[in-house]
């Protein structure tokens, strides 16, 4: 669906969202809370988005009220710039503001007041310019409001030191509370209801369950630490989204594609601390570039609702069965048609651009901020890595709707098929492309990724596994189920790897965050897990960690535990 930018501004809401607040009434609110908190995000060297969300009891008043904005490098807010905002019903009364004269690589305080009513203090940076040392990233993903405690949210916001929060999709996710939904067997679902209660679609619907996410204490803590970058995935809309449709979405019970994706989009537009789309832009386009200095650019690009088409399944269209067999031929010819886009040629053509002004630039590092697992991943085949008789036995005490989707996946290991082809595995000739943007820009790429609930430690190789071209690290959920939610106890991440040659380590059992660490050198992935996500009483421990260096200056080098 292409949208001008006026027709972009008007179904977003953003015709009124700049900071000024000139048309503002002065109008009373009667008991201003900001329950939401406040939020930094898409930082650059002079600039960056603040935000909040008023919450106000004033029967039929829809705005515009104004406030100020109020942003100082000091804790005292002593000489505090002052800036007018503004909002009001047409925008769920969420404010965002992009400020811009301000010093790169420094440390900000900010807060706002409407009528007198002050909100929490957020803590934000700018990026840096010029020669850098280090920089460090909490990188998350997948957080299900009802499965669990957002206990890595506050382990992000206890960190010692973290320079961006890099959230790569999955911040809400759109199901309801009925018996069977996604996350509803948890054993805190009963205090964590999803609201509303029902699958959201309409716009009201969206705004509430963004509210809701933002009502925790945990996450409005995170949001407060640091500044956000972030980019959404398919649960902001709806699962296994594409650009013309959705696996949980039902034209004829849910209504027309477009109209939900724009009304999930706004929604996300208002309350998430990144900046309103460019002049002439897609409202998809979120694709943008943030630069450390020189010590790395990060990419964050956009694979869900822009340019992808529709996801392949195994079905008897895509793999039939010819003479007793899979046809095997018949679906790879099928998965590697080459018009079959994930980013679309717009949104190469730039990243093609960014790689290589990066590189000329001398960064040392080109990082990818990406939504899905970019790895080439077979299911595991427990059969052989459990053995025949403990195979047989794991069989025989699974319940029937588990052990169906595990006897296939055996099937599609052996097949050489892949585990996932809602990731880049279902799209490998768009795959193949970037990994010839990565080679012929001499990249020193390091990819990024949420969306499978795991951790991952990645090599990535180029088809035919001539060149290594990229390293990736990809994070778990924050209280989204992964495999081994479902197969407790399987060794699942030891057959992953025994399995896919490049893959060197995967934990789909933890909950948490990975923290990355870039240095001229290396590139560190510490995986932070915590304790439990069924309590508020936590701890968080170091999985495992993972370095990448350089090589020869020219690419990466292999993944190292340690």
């Amino acid at each position: 669906m292409r949208i001008n930018r006026r027709g972009a501004l008007g179904l977003l809401g953003l015709g009124g969202a700049s900071a000024a607040a000139t048309s503002a009434q002065a109008t009373k609110l009667v008991s201003v809370r900001y329950e939401h908190g406040v939020a930094s995000g898409d930082p650059l060297q002079d600039r960056v988005v603040l935000w909040t969300r008023l919450t106000h009891a004033s029967p039929g008043f829809s705005g515009p009220i104004a406030g100020k904005l109020l942003i100082a490098a000091s804790q005292d807010f002593k000489g505090a710039r002052a800036i007018d905002v503004s909002t009001g019903a047409d925008r769920d009364w969420t404010v965002k503001a992009d400020v811009d004269g301000l010093t790169p690589g420094a440390d900000y305080v900010y807060r706002f007041e409407f009528d007198g009513h002050v909100s929490p203090v957020g803590r934000t940076r700018t990026l840096p310019e010029g020669s850098v040392k280090d920089v460090v990233l909490a990188v998350a993903s997948c957080s299900l409001y009802p499965n669990g405690y957002f206990n890595a949210y506050g382990a992000i916001a206890a960190l010692e030191r973290v320079d961006a929060v890099l959230h790569l999709g999955d911040y809400i996710y759109e199901y309801g509370a009925a018996e069977g939904q996604y996350g509803m067997n948890s054993p805190v679902a009963a205090q964590r209801m999803p609201v509303p209660a029902h699958e959201i679609v309409s716009l009201a619907d969206y705004r509430a369950r963004h509210a809701q996410y933002k009502s925790d204490a945990q996450l409005q803590a995170a949001h407060a630490r640091a500044p956000w970058i972030v980019v959404w995935d398919d649960h902001e809309t709806a699962n296994d989204s594409w650009q013309g449709g959705a696996q949980n979405h039902t034209p004829s019970t849910e209504g027309d594609w477009a109209t939900r994706k724009a009304a999930g989009l706004r929604a996300y537009y208002e309350w998430m601390p990144i900046r309103d789309p460019a002049p002439g832009g897609l409202l998809e386009s979120s694709w943008r570039s943030f630069r450390f200095g020189d010590l790395a650019s990060l990419m964050m690009v956009e694979t869900r609702l822009a340019a992808r088409g529709e996801p392949l399944d195994y079905t008897e269209t895509t793999l039939p069965v010819v003479d007793g067999k899979p046809d095997v031929a018949h679906f790879l010819k099928i998965l590697n048609d080459p018009s079959r886009q994930l980013m679309g040629e717009r949104q190469e053509k730039w990243l093609a651009g960014e790689l290589d002004r990066s590189v000329k630039a001398g960064e040392a590092w080109q990082v990818l901020g990406n939504q899905i697992v970019m790895a080439r991943v077979s299911p595991p085949d427990l059969r052989v890595t459990m053995g025949e008789a403990a195979w047989a036995e794991t069989l025989a005490r699974l319940p029937d709707y588990v052990r169906g989707p595990v006897q296939q996946s055996s099937i599609l290991s052996a097949l050489g098929l892949p585990l996932g082809l809602d990731m880049w595995d279902g799209y490998p000739v768009a795959r193949e492309r970037v990994y010839d943007m990565f080679k012929a820009t001499n990249a020193n790429a390091v990819v990024l990724a949420g969306d499978s609930h795991s951790f991952w430690a990645n090599e990535l190789w180029d088809d035919g596994r001539r060149n290594r071209v990229a390293a990736e690290f990809g994070t778990t959920g924050i209280t989204s189920p992964g495999f081994s939610d479902i197969l407790p106890g399987l060794p699942l991440g030891e057959a992953f790897v025994k399995r896919n040659p490049e893959v060197k380590f995967a934990n789909s059992a933890a909950k948490g965050f990975v923290l990355l660490t870039l240095t001229r050198e290396q590139v560190r992935a510490d995986m932070i897990a915590v304790s439990t996500i069924h309590a508020t009483d936590y701890t968080t421990a170091t999985l495992k960690s993972f370095t990448v260096a350089r090589e020869n200056g020219v690419g990466v080098g292999p993944v190292v535990e340690g």
